[in-house]
C-alpha cells in the first residue's frame, strides 16, 4: 500500500511543490472514498479541506432557482477540488457531487492553513499551486462562455 507522500508525489500540479512540501500536505491528507451521487461539498457550506481526485468524477456544482443544483464543470482524476478554504469566512462557493465511485486525498484546510502560516515558503508555494488551478478553471469558463454565446455575429459563421 502506497504512502499519502507516494499519492501525493503522483498528482500532477503539486509536483512543482518540493519533497518537504508535499510531506508537510501529507501530514493534513486523509484517503477518502465517496460513492455515486455522495456529496464532497456543499454550496454555501464549510469549507473545511480540499481535494485531489484520485479515481472517479466529480461534478462541480451550483444552484440554479426553479432548477435546482445544475452542473458547471466535471472534474477527472489529478485535478484539484476546492478553493475556498483559503479565504474567509472558509464558505464553499460551489458543491461537489461524486458522479461515480470517486477516490480523493481530502486536506484539511484549517491544518494547511496552519502550516502556511508557521513557513511561508510553504504557503507561497501552494498558492502559485492554486492560482495555476484558479486560471485553468478561468480559462475553462471563457471557453464555455465563447460556446455558449457563439461567435458575436449571430449567425453561424
Amino acid at each position: 500500500m502506497r504512502t499519502l507522500i507516494e499519492l501525493l508525489d503522483e498528482i500532477p500540479a503539486l509536483k512543482v511543490l518540493s519533497a518537504d512540501h508535499r510531506e508537510a500536505i501529507a501530514g493534513c491528507t486523509r484517503n477518502r472514498v465517496y460513492a455515486r451521487d455522495e456529496t464532497l461539498l456543499s454550496e454555501g457550506g464549510p469549507a473545511d479541506e480540499f481535494f485531489v481526485i484520485r479515481h472517479g468524477l466529480v461534478g462541480v456544482e451550483t444552484e440554479v432557482p426553479g432548477r435546482g443544483a445544475v452542473t458547471v464543470e466535471t472534474l477527472h482524476a489529478g485535478d484539484v477540488l476546492g478553493w475556498s478554504w483559503l479565504l474567509p469566512p472558509y464558505r464553499s462557493a460551489f458543491g461537489a457531487r461524486a458522479l461515480a465511485t470517486t477516490r480523493v486525498l481530502a486536506i484539511d484546510g484549517a491544518c494547511l492553513r496552519g502550516k502556511c502560516d508557521a513557513e511561508p515558503a510553504l504557503g507561497y508555494d501552494l498558492l502559485k499551486v492554486m492560482a495555476a488551478v484558479f486560471g485553468e478553471r478561468l480559462q475553462d469558463t471563457r471557453l464555455r462562455l465563447l460556446d455558449l454565446y457563439g461567435n458575436g455575429h449571430g449567425d453561424d459563421r
